[in-house]
């Protein structure tokens, strides 16, 4: 039998399937090599064998709907590594009888590409299909995205872009229009043990751990499913011993997966992003996690300081005035402790902004402000709180009827203080939260002597 042209890297294309409903075909089975890696050799055969990714490819899911129409469309599949991004696209080439194409733009250039789309074209003018899967897509510049371009608008292939980076920023809004991006999600535990036991299986061997150490080797993997089957086979590599392995002992044998986190990507906004929120939400549990996500992740103390002090002015405010210099304290308390002892100081300050009343009212009243001073322009003060050092500025009435507010009953004249013809705004309005409960009664005591002299 003659299984068709060979695709760039010599991979037998597969033959377009029966007319019909949709199948998930079985991959060709082949005799794994004596050093082939565990996760090679229980890479799925078929669509139905992926774990994790049911919104995908469960009944309902949208993979499973466009085979089952017959219309694949070109796709970006965005998700953390180990999850089955390679996997997917390559039983999808298989599904929809297309010949697999595999690039990665880590190695690859214009040329590669260039000779990819012809002998796409090639396989078109005879009647084929390819499906051109480019792993790392987000790597290609601005220009080799464009290349993209016309070879998926006129079908000459179904492009498969793998990504760990948020599309909306790694790639053109002009290629993510002409794609579905499909969100593949991390592993959770039910699909870490499904792969725990098709290892067990697969080898005719159980892991030597106990059932806490076994939930503890799920957790290290961290969603990431090549990871949790390179640590099987190094368990499994281990002389047969009669005692199961604990957690402890399981974590001195082997190394906790890396957390995601990239402090100029993605993952580095998530994270401030989620500690702001706890912050204002008053979650001190959440906010101490996700503080403790980052310090885990190599983030720099010195950064998380300084957005902790912009917290404390914004959503704190005048609720806790104390907050403000507490959080420059804590800053200062990093500089000369250093880390790690330096980040208690942190630690104490996360919990003070979190347990604090809030308050955005000075953040929005300064924000007005700025909005009024751009609508008014070059308006001079009132003349009676201009100084007037010289004659002819007393003579036009600089300073004439100031009133000395110390001299006034209750420490307040009253008189108005914005430019002369401009309608008083109101711009800071204390809540009745904290210590501005205190401020929005003392400014309702000042405002009605205002009221009484009709400024």
């Amino acid at each position: 039998m003659d299984d068709g042209p060979a695709d760039l890297f010599g991979n037998a294309a597969p033959q377009p399937p029966a007319r019909g409903p949709v199948a998930f075909p079985q991959a060709p089975s082949a005799q794994p090599a004596r050093n082939q890696p565990l996760a090679d050799r229980l890479r799925p055969t078929t669509l139905d064998e992926v774990v994790g990714q049911d919104h995908l490819l469960g009944p309902d899911g949208s993979l499973r709907q466009m085979l089952a129409r017959g219309s694949l469309a070109s796709l970006i599949l965005w998700g953390g590594p180990g999850v089955g991004k390679t996997t997917i696209a390559r039983l999808l080439a298989a599904a929809a009888g297309l010949r697999f194409v595999q690039l990665s733009a880590v190695f690859s250039g214009v040329a590669d590409l260039k000779r990819a789309f012809d002998e796409a074209r090639r396989m078109a003018a005879s009647g084929g299909g390819t499906l051109l899967f480019v792993d790392e897509i987000h790597r290609f510049n601005r220009a080799q995205q464009d290349g993209f371009l016309p070879v998926v608008e006129n079908g000459t292939v179904v492009l498969v872009g793998a990504t760990t980076e948020n599309p909306s920023f790694a790639l053109n809004s002009a290629l993510l229009s002409r794609c579905q991006v499909l969100v593949l999600h991390r592993l959770d535990d039910a699909a870490m043990e499904q792969l725990l036991d098709r290892a067990e299986s697969t080898t005719g061997r159980s892991l030597p751990l106990t059932p806490e150490a076994r939930a503890t080797l799920r957790a290290m993997a961290d969603g990431d499913g090549r990871y949790l089957l390179n640590m099987v086979e190094q368990l499994l590599a281990l002389p047969h011993q009669r005692e199961l392995l604990d957690p402890a002992a399981l974590s001195r044998l082997l190394a906790r997966r890396a957390a995601l986190y990239d402090k100029d990507r993605e993952e580095h906004y998530n994270l401030i992003s989620a500690l702001h929120k706890s912050l204002r939400g008053s979650d001190p549990d959440a906010a101490l996690y996700w503080f403790a996500r980052m310090l885990e992740g190599g983030e720099d103390p010195r950064y998380i300081a300084r957005r902790l002090t912009r917290f404390a002015a914004e959503d704190v405010g005048m609720a806790d005035p104390q907050a403000l210099p507490l959080a420059v304290a804590a800053w200062e308390t990093f500089e000369r402790l250093g880390s790690p002892e330096g980040e208690l100081a942190l630690a104490q300050l996360v919990v003070h902004l979190a347990t604090a009343p809030k308050s955005n009212a000075v953040y929005k009243g300064y924000n007005m402000a700025r909005q009024a001073a751009r609508a008014t322009g070059s308006l001079m003060p009132p003349a009676h709180i201009l100084n007037a050092p010289t004659t002819l500025m007393k003579d036009i009435g600089y300073g004439k009827g100031y009133e000395y507010d110390h001299d006034a009953e209750g420490g307040i004249s009253g008189q108005n203080y914005f430019p002369d013809g401009m309608r008083r705004p109101k711009l800071y309005q204390p809540t009745d939260r904290g210590y501005e409960r205190e401020v929005a009664r003392r400014l309702d005591s000042w405002n009605r002597v205002r009221e009484s002299r009709g400024s």
